[in-house]
């Protein structure tokens, strides 16, 4: 990833076409660099979680060129390249595994879970947790120790009807369910990439597991309701 990582920084430092199309060639073999990685942990994921089922590197890849439609930031090319692998490819909506190579300003991440949880998602979880129907900190503690849980963009509040006063609060202020390891370069830069990967996210998949159950749970209520608004108006 050495290469890789030099074209991204090389890159956060001249982030305009220009720049990009005279090394195009440089950013076509970092993208083929990071899908190759891709192809190989797709393959190594499902030897312990086949419900990702048959994927190719362009399911779980991101393109490098950035929405600019909402941004006041116009610089057209992302500093990173990554990607999602989960069941159904990365716009399923099922959480997965995430890696991403970064410029420094940027850093590098591994991550299993969810950056971002839909609201009906999110009470599933918090209604378990509460009721005591999973041994939530225990599927924390399972997972590699270098994984910490993301609470960036907690609520400042425990929201109603969850009480504040109980070691789970934390939990109910959380607007995601991710676990994250933010690598350093020398961690990056290893020919055992791969294989440190897959120990990081093996440890994790009894948490990914549980992430995905209320997801499903979810859906298979819409499933049940929009059968019953049809058949009502049948």
């Amino acid at each position: 990833m050495k290469e890789t990582l030099r074209f991204l920084e090389d890159l956060s430092r001249n982030n305009n076409k220009k720049w990009f199309d005279a090394n195009r060639d440089r950013f076509l073999a970092a993208k083929a660099e990071v899908e190759d990685l891709a192809l190989e942990l797709i393959a190594g994921i499902r030897s312990f979680d086949d419900s990702i089922g048959p994927l190719s590197p362009k399911d779980c890849t991101y393109r490098i060129y950035r929405d600019l439609r909402f941004s006041k930031d116009k610089t057209p090319y992302k500093t990173h390249l990554g990607f999602y692998i989960n069941r159904g490819g990365k716009k399923s909506g099922y959480s997965g595994y995430y890696f991403h190579v970064g410029a420094e300003s940027f850093g590098n991440m591994a991550a299993v879970g969810d950056i971002w949880c839909p609201p009906e998602v999110l009470k599933v979880i918090r209604e378990d947790i509460h009721l005591g129907s999973v041994d939530f900190r225990g599927l924390l503690a399972g997972a590699d120790p270098r994984l910490v849980l993301d609470e960036s963009d907690a609520l400042k509040r425990v929201p109603s009807p969850f009480p504040s006063d109980t070691p789970d609060a934390l939990y109910y202020r959380l607007k995601a369910f991710c676990l994250y390891y933010a690598p350093d370069r020398r961690f990056v830069c290893t020919r055992e990439l791969a294989a440190q990967l897959l120990e990081i996210f093996r440890s994790a998949k009894p948490f990914l597991d549980y992430i995905n159950q209320a997801i499903d749970y979810v859906r298979e209520g819409n499933n049940r309701r929009e059968k019953d608004v049809f058949s009502i108006r049948l």
